[in-house]
């Protein structure tokens, strides 16, 4: 069973927001690659088919295939884990979470399910309404 990763996208507003990040930094590096400190020591169950679950202003929203994890140190000999995502971006049933440094790991039993496969009627809203209506309880 493979294992996922969640962690907060510091500064995004929207998923559009870190759509438009992605589309720059392929633009520049020809790769989507994010960088924490910490390599995750189940590494194997993670790139068996592992995301990267992105949490966007309290709210775990979207979603990223993992393609690989490298080691490596920084400039100033620190280690580093350059975590390698694939470009696209699913989006999730959007769940709340509360804050946390770094990243976590995530099982696939918890995982929110993607919003194609959620076939609610309000799969077809903008993630921003239904993260309100999620807030206020309406959904």
């Amino acid at each position: 069973m493979s294992l996922n990763l969640i962690k907060l996208c510091v500064g995004a507003e929207s998923i559009a927001d870190l759509e438009e990040w992605i589309a720059l930094r392929l633009r520049l590096a020809g790769e989507q690659i994010h960088t924490t400190r910490m390599m995750p020591k189940n590494r194997e169950a993670i790139l068996g088919g592992g995301s990267l679950y992105w949490v966007i202003k309290g709210i775990v929203s979207c979603r990223q295939r993992i393609t690989d994890l490298r080691a490596r140190r920084d400039e100033d000999g620190i280690s580093r884990c350059d975590i390698v995502l694939d470009p696209a971006v699913v989006a999730v049933d959007p769940r709340p979470r509360g804050p946390f440094q770094g990243w976590r790991y995530l099982s696939a039993a918890d995982a929110p399910p993607d919003l194609a496969k959620v076939g609610s009627a309000d799969a077809d809203l903008p993630i921003e309404l239904q993260r309100e209506l999620r807030t206020i309880g309406l959904v």
